[in-house]
This record gives C-alpha cells, structure tokens and sequence, in this order.
C-alpha cells in the first residue's frame, strides 16, 4: 500500500505501538490522545510502555515526520480506534464511554471515502449497535459512503512489535468493501495470514479466545485444589494428563491477570441469557487469590502479627505490567489482617502503592512467601538459609514457609536452605 493518512485515536499499550509501525511502515499517521501529560512526555522521547524497541520506533517516526503527536482529531483515510474498555462500576458490563467518545471524535472528522476500523475489544454488535449510528449522524452512510470494520489485536506484553507484523489478523466488516479496505490497512504492514468475516463474528472472536483460555485456566486452578485434597501433586497430576494425545490441561496458578483474560468474559456474556460456565470460571479464577492466602495460613496456623512477603506484582512473568494482577490481589488481602506487616519484590513492576523490597532483605526478615509471578529472577534466586531469629513461630520449626502458586522454585534448592516450599 502506498502511503496513507492514518489517524489512531489513544496512545496505550495498544494504540501507540501500533501508531508506530504504521508510520515506519509508509503511512502518514497521526497519533491523537486527551492526555495532554502524556502527549508532552511522548514528544519530550520518553516512552512509559515497557516495550522493547517501542521508544526508538516512537522517536524515530516523530523525527522523519510520519507520526504525529495531537491533542485533536484529524481527517484521515482510516481512522482507527484503539481506546481502553475496562469494565464498568458493576465489575461484569463494558464502559464503553472511551469507545463513544473516540467514535464521535471521529465522526467530526469524518469524509467520504475513508473508513473507521474499531480495534478496542468490545461486546458483541458494538460496532454495529453503537458505533455505526454515531458515525452516521455525520450525514454519511455507513457502507455506501465510508467503510466501517472491527479488527481485534492479539498481541502479547513484552512482544508487541513483533506480534503486530506477525500474528494473523481478523477483520471483519460491515459490508464487503469495508472489509477489503480493512484488509488493505493490515496488509501494509502484518505478515500473517488475514481472516475476513463480519463485525461482530470477529467481536466474538477475540472475547472467544480469551475466555477459553480463562476457562481453561479455571479448570486447572479447581483440578489443584481437588488434588491437594487428595494428597495428589498437581504438577505430576498435569503432566500424566497431558501425556493423552487429546488432551492440554492448563497449569493452576494465584488467578489470572492483564487487561484481556480477567474482563473479555464478562463482554462475551454481557447480553447473553447463558454464560453459566463462563461466569462459573470466573468466578474460580477469582478466587484463587483468597485460596493461596489460606494455604499460607493453614501453614504458619496464623497470619496476624506476621511479617509476610509477595514475590511478584506483574501479571505475568517478566513484563512491567500490573494490571488486573493477581500478585496486588493477594497484597491487598494480605494487608487486611491485623498485625500484618507485608513486603513486596517485583524487578519489573514500578507501583506507588508498595516499595519492591531486594529478595535478600525480604527473605531475611518474613515468617511466609507467597511467589504469585514467574519471573526469572526468581528461578535463578538462591535464598539465604534460615536466618529468623524466632523459629518457633515456624511450622514445626522447619524453616520459612514460601507457597509457590507458579510452580518457578526448584524444590531441592530451598530445601537445602531450610524453606518448605509449597507447591499449587
């Protein structure tokens, strides 16, 4: 494709990655956002998003001159929608209210020709139930005069540059042409193959995918808790399961963070008069938090007046995101008791709500962990041997109790140094 006026409405972890690879890949783009202090930082070259390469992409394109940083809207060919839908007040609704803002941004700068592609992830029929009609309060119509289309992303924290060129895409529009004109965006700069559907068929797309990873993952966090139960590891209970040619069973964990897993459920069955499974997994996920907590307790006999540790704020392993994470869930729950004193490590995550405390200093002064993120740090960590000066307060005298949701300690190396590690 030959250069393109582009216009991305939000600069978060998913509009300004991919502002940036359509400037370097040919495109005229401008960037819009409201946050003006985000804007100043922007163009001052400083990039808050942990990504790598994404800061030298960004400073790079608003040198050359193909990105653009603005406070307002601007006409464009393609105007595409990347704003932020968490869920509303009532914790199982989408707030779309950023969605109707941007579409009505765009709508003020609307022209014949040009088309709308809605990348945020939404319930199903948004983009023809609520986008559609806004837009055409412009006097344009919808398929005749400007193409409209939904096109979900699937990229990875940590990864998202390169999984913007090379994950498959699905765009479906509202018509054909705007289906094709969707398709042509994409194809400037993604290597991977391109699905084309309608609107809401990839709507439920992209909430299909990570509701069934949440269900899935509901699934192995309930199979470890049957197991214990049953004196069963469930590590070995897994892997014998999965030596079935048919059959993948997740790995259990804390519960399940991020910006996609924990809240696209909710948008699936929002208007749906079924989703009993879908509410059940969440509901399972949810919980794990408390039930990690409680192995804690069960094993110290008491968390009141204790000095505990959270290794681990990051969602997943080895980023600097926090969102929706299941590690702050357990601090706050740890905090709730009397007396407790809770420290916190993450190398990653940079949070005003807790000061990452080195692993030595946490090891040295903690009754009990709890490791609810898998970073490396922790794999290749060797902890001090037992150093508390009260060991009666242990269980049996063993040792430092350290409950191990993600399965990333090896079991050997903190025996030797006098822990009882427990295992999800």
């Amino acid at each position: 494709m030959s250069e393109t006026d582009v216009c991305v409405y939000g600069l978060g972890y998913i509009g300004l990655p991919t502002a940036a690879v359509l400037a370097d890949s040919g495109h005229d783009v401008t960037g819009y956002d409201t946050d003006e202090d985000l804007l100043r930082t922007l163009r001052d070259g400083t990039v808050a998003i942990d990504e790598q390469g994404l800061a030298d992409l960004v400073t790079e394109g608003v040198a050359s001159g193909a990105l653009s940083l603005s406070d307002a809207p601007v006409e464009a060919r393609y105007h595409v929608i990347c704003v932020p839908t968490p869920l509303g007040n009532d914790t199982q609704s989408a707030d779309l209210d950023s969605v109707e803002a941007a579409t009505r941004d765009a709508t003020a700068q609307l022209t014949p020709g040009s088309t709308v592609v809605l990348e945020s992830t939404v319930p199903p029929g948004t983009t023809t139930e609520l986008v559609e009609p806004i837009l055409e309060s412009s006097g344009l119509v919808a398929g005749e005069e400007f193409g409209l289309a939904f096109s979900p992303e699937t990229v990875l924290p940590g990864n998202i540059l390169a999984e913007l060129r090379s994950n498959n895409r699905i765009v479906g529009g509202i018509d054909a042409p705007s289906t094709a004109a969707g398709v042509a965006l994409y194809e400037s700069f993604t290597d991977g193959e391109i699905h084309e559907t309608d609107a809401t068929t990839a709507e439920m797309a992209k909430l299909t995918q990570n509701t069934f990873r949440d269900v899935n993952i509901a699934f192995a966090n309930e199979l470890a808790t049957i197991a214990r139960e049953n004196d069963v590891d469930s590590g070995e209970l897994v892997e014998l399961a999965n030596t079935h040619p048919r059959v993948t069973v997740h790995r259990p964990g804390p519960g399940v963070g991020g910006h996609c897993i924990p809240i696209d459920p909710w948008f699936l069955v929002e208007d749906s008069d079924h989703g009993a499974l879908v509410e059940t997994a969440r509901r399972v996920n949810d919980s794990m938090a408390e039930y990690v907590v409680e192995l804690l307790r069960t094993e110290l006999g008491s968390l009141e007046n204790r000095t505990l540790g959270v290794l681990g704020v990051a969602y997943k392993g080895n980023v600097s995101d926090a969102r929706e994470s299941p590690g702050l869930r357990v601090v706050k729950r740890l905090r709730q008791t009397d007396g407790t004193t809770v420290f916190v490590n993450d190398p990653h995550v940079t949070d005003e709500s807790f000061e990452s405390v080195p692993l030595d200093e946490l090891f040295e002064r903690v009754d009990g962990a709890i490791v609810t993120t898998d970073h490396d740090e922790y794999a290749a960590y060797t902890p001090p041997r037992e150093v508390i000066s009260e060991p009666e307060v242990r269980h049996d005298g063993s040792g430092g109790i350290v409950v191990d949701t993600k399965r990333v300690l090896d079991p050997e190396t903190w025996d030797d140094c006098g822990y009882r590690l427990i295992q999800l």
